[in-house]
């Protein structure tokens, strides 16, 4: 989602992918308001989809080749029709005659290649340029070393496109579904200058719904229905209406009083709704974890954090199980590795790679063998104490629960463990851990798209989001044969990235914590919305209130 990264990009995607963890209206009876009121987390930070850090809810506002359908399948969008070359590296698409922006304006190829180049443009300051790798001259763009315009896409005429990669990319399809790819109309760009994407009215739209009464800053702003959508028939909601609730209690009360059509609920609220009709769980491709800072400023810690037994004594007293069912308790689940479950599976085999991933004695419970690596560890270091602090971003109703049980449980089991909370804005997480500012980081990831490179490509030497600055070069040779030089074979492929992602799991480089599971109350009689773990997750195009 986008992306789902690190707690910085993860908790915009969970900001943006709450709010938009919606629910949907529309009907065939005429009676029904088909209007939605949903909260959200946090303020919509960016209407321009080249800066975006997420698409939770602004997947229904641009859309691109493709959407995403039910159970994360691609689903048609504004191509018609697609062809793949033999060799899979040249992708020609056939846009709708009747594709059409918000304002009337048709979508043509062209907008499609300017907006790649825009986006990949250095002023733009885009978020999420490496999405582009693997896409002809992609690297090299992204790496500065040549010009936007080389990006492999060109207009073959007023409805083709044609896209050129560097090498395979077995995702191709379901990348295309993600919005960074969608069209940018350039000439609204240049008629707005500065104030594009400064306000809803400076911005077209090619989804189902468009944005109003957004300024840029604000807790409230709405959806409602492109009628210039080429699909316009099938979407019955007519508006939808956010406001930012960052309090769960406040969410409730306003959900009880029928200001809300949905309720996100802290950890205490689940244990009394969890039997009530209107209570919903929707998972997500997102793994909390600890990342550990391998350059943290303080020489000693340093040390700390680069020991391996230490790493494996903490990633052994967390009793996952107890965490989940107990002192979460909101559907959450216990994780096997840093790459979450249902998230893909083995082409040749079915199996989930979750399953794969798994190495004995790494993400289960076991106090007796986490004492024996404290204790071989500490001889190592020369140490009889350790003292480390952790920061989480408290954006996240759960982040003080799972902060206190941590250091509940390491300095039980850990003889010598003193740990320091530090709960922090969630702007102030993301400054830190950008700039290594930290012993310990509890972060999230969260999937783009339903491949584990998604996941697999954060832990890399290169990757800005790997704030702990881990480094192996094992690692590294796995991730980069999979996207090279296994990238036309789908299984060859997939044993790079099931090696990669044990070898973590030996490491202990990132201690995965648990899988996010989010509960809700939402109203019975909203149908229609289409929730996915990864990529834009909540769809509204076929919502209805009945």
């Amino acid at each position: 989602m986008r992306k789902w990264t690190g707690i910085g990009l993860v908790a915009a995607v969970v900001a943006m992918g709450l709010g938009l963890a919606a629910c949907g209206q529309s009907s065939s009876s005429a009676t029904p308001q088909q209007d939605l009121k949903l909260p959200a987390t946090a303020q919509l930070d960016t209407i321009d989809l080249a800066k975006a850090t997420g698409y939770g809810q602004t997947g229904n506002v641009f859309e691109s080749f493709y959407r995403l359908g039910k159970d994360g399948k691609v689903a048609p969008g504004l191509a018609d029709s697609a062809k793949m070359s033999k060799d899979k590296k040249t992708w020609t698409f056939h846009i709708r005659d009747n594709a059409k922006w918000s304002n009337g304006d048709p979508i043509t190829a062209q907008d499609f290649v300017y907006s790649w180049r825009r986006t990949l443009t250095p002023a733009t300051k885009a978020s999420y340029t490496t999405m582009f790798s693997g896409i002809k001259n992609g690297d090299k763009i992204i790496a500065g070393k040549a010009d936007p315009s080389e990006i492999g896409i060109h207009a073959k005429n007023k409805h083709t496109v044609v896209i050129e990669l560097d090498k395979p990319i077995a995702y191709f399809k379901i990348l295309m579904a993600y919005p960074l790819f969608a069209p940018q109309n350039e000439k609204v760009v240049n008629k707005y200058g500065k104030k594009y994407a400064t306000k809803s009215e400076y911005m077209v739209y090619s989804g189902p719904f468009k944005i109003t009464n957004w300024s840029g800053t604000g807790n409230t702003w709405s959806f409602v229905k492109n009628n210039h959508y080429w699909d316009k028939k099938v979407v019955k909601l007519n508006k939808i209406s956010y406001q930012v609730v960052t309090n769960p209690q406040t969410g409730l009360s306003l959900y009880q009083n029928k200001k809300l059509d949905f309720a996100q609920l802290s950890t205490e609220q689940v244990k009394n709704y969890k039997n009530n009709k209107e209570f919903k769980e929707y998972p997500y491709s997102i793994v909390i974890h600890l990342k550990y800072n391998f350059q943290d400023a303080d020489k000693e810690k340093r040390r700390i954090m680069n020991n391996q037994n230490i790493r494996q004594a903490i990633a052994l007293s967390i009793n996952r199980s107890l965490l989940t069912k107990k002192v979460l308790g909101d559907g959450s689940v216990t994780p096997t590795g840093f790459v979450a479950s249902g998230l893909a599976k083995d082409p040749k085999t079915g199996e989930d790679f979750a399953k794969q991933q798994a190495v004995k004695n790494t993400t289960t419970y076991n106090p007796t063998l986490a004492k024996k690596k404290w204790a071989a560890g500490l001889k190592q270091l020369g140490l009889k104490k350790v003292k480390l602090s952790i920061m989480a971003g408290n954006d996240d109703v759960a982040a003080s629960t799972v902060t206190q049980y941590l250091k509940g449980t390491l300095e039980k089991n850990l003889s010598g463990f003193d740990l320091t909370i530090q709960n922090v804005p969630a702007s102030v997480a993301q400054s830190r851990a950008t700039s290594g500012d930290f012993d310990l980081f509890l972060s999230h990831w969260g999937a783009d798209f339903n491949d584990p490179i998604s996941f697999m490509q954060i832990p890399t030497s290169s990757n800005a989001l790997n704030y702990g600055k881990w480094s192996n070069k094992a690692y590294d040779a796995l991730i980069d044969k999979a996207q090279n030089q296994d990238a036309g074979n789908d299984e060859a492929r997939w044993q790079d990235m099931v090696q990669a992602a044990k070898l973590i799991n030996r490491e202990q480089s990132f201690t995965p914590l648990y899988q996010a599971n989010y509960a809700y109350l939402q109203r019975s009689t909203v149908k229609g919305v289409i929730h996915n773990t990864a990529g834009t997750q909540w769809s509204y195009k076929y919502a209805y209130v009945k």
